[in-house]
């Protein structure tokens, strides 16, 4: 009987070990078959993994549940019909592809600059939202001058003025995002995009944004 209780015990505590083996080889991967993406982000090569570090917690700037309504109202799940909602795996996907020389796609960092140095995805542009918005919307009714919004269009989104009207034959589909499912900013900017005549189907919207990134543990970085 105590040997069987001694054997009871190794099979235990070898288990206990095999499982936290199990754990760390595991630690950090995004998904069983994924554990990290390459990106681009300012000439320089950022490796996007996910923590390991149990301790990690969401950023503060993140972790606030209280906001006021407007302008951080919760942004529906479909931002305008034809528009696809993404989610993080889409998007590193998006990211792999222009890492890999597609340069038909742009991730775009809706945000103000305030925010993105508080840390940004990797691989993506920051286009502040102000710079293409001409829509008039609660607090965030901020007129941006055409000659910037035309550059814009043009010079990094590829889209040409032919004639006066836009031409988004061989404009780039845009993945674009800002702070959260509560703010507005990148789900304006699909709104201006589309009623210029934007393809809805070369728009796409990372609706979590960087506060669903960093909860999950994603690198971000800063300029």
């Amino acid at each position: 009987m105590r040997n069987a209780r001694v054997m009871t015990a190794i099979a235990l505590v070898g288990g206990m070990a095999l499982s936290g083996l199990v754990a760390a080889e595991h630690g950090g991967k995004i998904t069983p078959a994924l554990h990290s993406v390459d990106v681009t982000h300012n000439g320089k090569t950022v490796t996007i993994s996910r923590t390991s570090d149990k301790k990690a917690v969401i950023p503060a700037a993140y972790s606030h549940t209280a906001r006021h309504c407007p302008p951080f109202c919760i942004q529906p799940m479909q931002i305008v019909p034809g528009v696809e909602t993404v989610g993080e795996l889409e998007v590193l996907g998006y990211l792999k592809r222009m890492n890999d020389g597609d340069r038909t796609l742009i991730v775009v960092d809706s945000r103000s600059p305030d925010w993105v140095v508080r840390g940004t995805i990797p691989g993506s542009v920051n286009i502040p939202w102000n710079k293409i918005n001409v829509d008039v919307e609660g607090a965030f009714a901020v007129e941006t001058e055409a000659e910037t919004l035309n550059d814009i269009l043009q010079d990094q989104f590829g889209a040409k003025l032919i004639n006066g009207s836009w031409d988004f034959r061989n404009a780039k589909t845009l993945v674009l995002f800002c702070n959260g499912i509560w703010c507005p900013q990148s789900s304006i900017n699909i709104r201006t995009l589309s009623k210029l005549g934007y393809p809805t189907y070369k728009l796409k919207w990372y609706r979590g944004g960087v506060q669903s990134w960093v909860s999950v543990g994603l690198t971000t970085v800063r300029p």
